[in-house]
Protein backbone atom coordinates (compact mmCIF):
# COMPACT_ATOMS: atom_id res chain seq x y z
CA UNK A 1 0.00 0.00 0.00
CA UNK A 2 1.44 3.39 -1.01
CA UNK A 3 1.57 6.56 0.98
CA UNK A 4 -0.70 9.24 -0.53
CA UNK A 5 0.57 12.12 1.56
CA UNK A 6 -0.98 13.92 4.46
CA UNK A 7 -4.74 14.18 4.36
CA UNK A 8 -6.50 17.18 5.77
CA UNK A 9 -9.32 16.62 8.20
CA UNK A 10 -12.58 18.50 7.75
CA UNK A 11 -13.50 20.97 10.44
CA UNK A 12 -15.65 19.29 13.04
CA UNK A 13 -17.33 22.49 14.10
CA UNK A 14 -17.10 25.20 11.43
CA UNK A 15 -17.14 28.81 12.51
CA UNK A 16 -20.47 30.57 12.67
CA UNK A 17 -20.90 32.68 9.52
CA UNK A 18 -23.35 35.06 11.19
CA UNK A 19 -20.73 36.01 13.77
CA UNK A 20 -18.55 37.62 11.11
CA UNK A 21 -21.47 39.69 9.85
CA UNK A 22 -22.32 40.83 13.37
CA UNK A 23 -18.68 41.77 14.04
CA UNK A 24 -18.69 44.03 10.96
CA UNK A 25 -21.97 45.62 12.03
CA UNK A 26 -20.61 46.26 15.53
CA UNK A 27 -17.47 47.84 14.09
CA UNK A 28 -19.59 50.04 11.81
CA UNK A 29 -21.71 51.11 14.77
CA UNK A 30 -18.75 51.98 16.96
CA UNK A 31 -16.89 53.77 14.15
CA UNK A 32 -19.86 55.91 13.13
CA UNK A 33 -20.63 56.88 16.72
CA UNK A 34 -16.96 57.83 17.17
CA UNK A 35 -17.05 59.92 13.98
CA UNK A 36 -20.26 61.60 15.14
CA UNK A 37 -18.80 62.48 18.52
CA UNK A 38 -15.22 63.43 17.69
CA UNK A 39 -15.46 64.99 14.20
CA UNK A 40 -16.80 68.52 13.63
CA UNK A 41 -20.14 68.77 11.83
CA UNK A 42 -18.79 69.99 8.48
CA UNK A 43 -16.37 67.03 8.26
CA UNK A 44 -18.74 64.24 9.33
CA UNK A 45 -19.90 63.14 5.89
CA UNK A 46 -16.40 62.79 4.39
CA UNK A 47 -15.21 60.89 7.46
CA UNK A 48 -18.27 58.64 7.38
CA UNK A 49 -17.41 57.79 3.77
CA UNK A 50 -13.84 56.95 4.78
CA UNK A 51 -15.18 54.88 7.66
CA UNK A 52 -17.53 53.01 5.33
CA UNK A 53 -14.59 52.19 3.07
CA UNK A 54 -12.80 50.74 6.08
CA UNK A 55 -15.89 48.72 6.97
CA UNK A 56 -16.00 47.26 3.44
CA UNK A 57 -12.35 46.21 3.74
CA UNK A 58 -13.02 44.78 7.20
CA UNK A 59 -15.94 42.80 5.79
CA UNK A 60 -13.72 41.22 3.13
CA UNK A 61 -11.02 40.47 5.72
CA UNK A 62 -13.44 38.84 8.15
CA UNK A 63 -15.07 36.69 5.48
CA UNK A 64 -11.71 35.66 4.02
CA UNK A 65 -10.57 34.69 7.51
CA UNK A 66 -13.72 32.55 7.77
CA UNK A 67 -12.26 30.43 4.98
CA UNK A 68 -15.42 29.07 3.38
CA UNK A 69 -16.13 29.78 -0.27
CA UNK A 70 -19.80 28.83 -0.18
CA UNK A 71 -21.87 31.94 0.47
CA UNK A 72 -18.91 34.34 0.45
CA UNK A 73 -20.62 36.96 -1.71
CA UNK A 74 -23.84 36.67 0.28
CA UNK A 75 -22.03 37.13 3.59
CA UNK A 76 -20.01 40.11 2.33
CA UNK A 77 -23.14 41.69 0.83
CA UNK A 78 -25.03 41.20 4.09
CA UNK A 79 -22.18 42.70 6.09
CA UNK A 80 -21.79 45.72 3.84
CA UNK A 81 -25.51 46.38 3.34
CA UNK A 82 -26.25 46.12 7.05
CA UNK A 83 -23.32 48.38 7.89
CA UNK A 84 -24.46 50.93 5.31
CA UNK A 85 -27.99 51.01 6.74
CA UNK A 86 -26.71 51.21 10.30
CA UNK A 87 -24.31 54.03 9.48
CA UNK A 88 -27.06 55.85 7.59
CA UNK A 89 -29.45 55.67 10.52
CA UNK A 90 -26.78 56.90 12.92
CA UNK A 91 -25.82 59.77 10.61
CA UNK A 92 -29.48 60.81 10.32
CA UNK A 93 -29.63 60.84 14.12
CA UNK A 94 -26.59 63.07 14.34
CA UNK A 95 -28.03 65.33 11.62
CA UNK A 96 -31.33 65.69 13.46
CA UNK A 97 -29.46 66.40 16.70
CA UNK A 98 -27.48 69.13 14.93
CA UNK A 99 -30.70 70.67 13.60
CA UNK A 100 -32.35 70.54 17.00
CA UNK A 101 -29.42 72.27 18.70
CA UNK A 102 -29.29 75.09 16.14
Amino acid sequence: MGHNGVMSEPALAPRNAALGVIVVWAAAFLASVAVGIFVPGEWRVPWLLVTFGGVVLLSFAVQLWYGLTEGFILRVAGSVTGALLLMGIISVGFGLAALASA
